[in-house]
């Protein structure tokens, strides 16, 4: 299965794990890939050197740049194609279309209620790592 992750879900994997590193460590196995592009590592290294999240990058024992590190590695880095998409109302999700489309992913994966309201984009479902969770133990 070819996933896209928001940066939200990759974040929450790395800092709070739960369901999200679920998802991220299924990665590699049971056929899982993840894509990523420049602009969404870029956005990954923004977030994850914000000072809001110092307290919990203390205490998961990582750097941010161990974390993007640990992403880039696991993900597969392609560029991405020009979307454009009327219904987004926060412009940074286009990132994560451009990057499912040229990525001829099966899932987009947010924890973002505003890409998920739109269900699908051109024809990949836009799920939560949950629902992601749950596709690839009963494809």
């Amino acid at each position: 299965m070819r996933i896209v992750a928001d940066t939200n879900v990759i974040v929450s994997a790395f800092l709070w794990g739960g369901v999200p590193r679920q998802l991220l460590n299924a990665a590699g196995g049971q056929g899982v890939e993840f894509f990523t592009s420049r602009a969404l590592i870029a956005e990954l290294e923004d977030v994850l050197s914000r000072g809001k999240f110092a307290a919990q990058l203390s205490e998961s024992r990582f750097t941010s740049a161990y974390l993007l590190a640990r992403y880039t590695q696991l993900a597969t880095l392609i560029a991405p194609v020009e979307v454009t998409s009327p219904e987004l109302r926060d412009p940074d999700d286009a990132a994560v279309l451009a990057c499912a489309l040229a990525a001829q992913a099966d899932l987009i994966v947010s924890g973002d209620k505003h890409p998920r309201d739109l269900k699908t984009y051109q024809k990949i479902p836009i799920v939560n790592a949950a629902e992601a969770l749950a596709r690839l133990s009963h494809p």
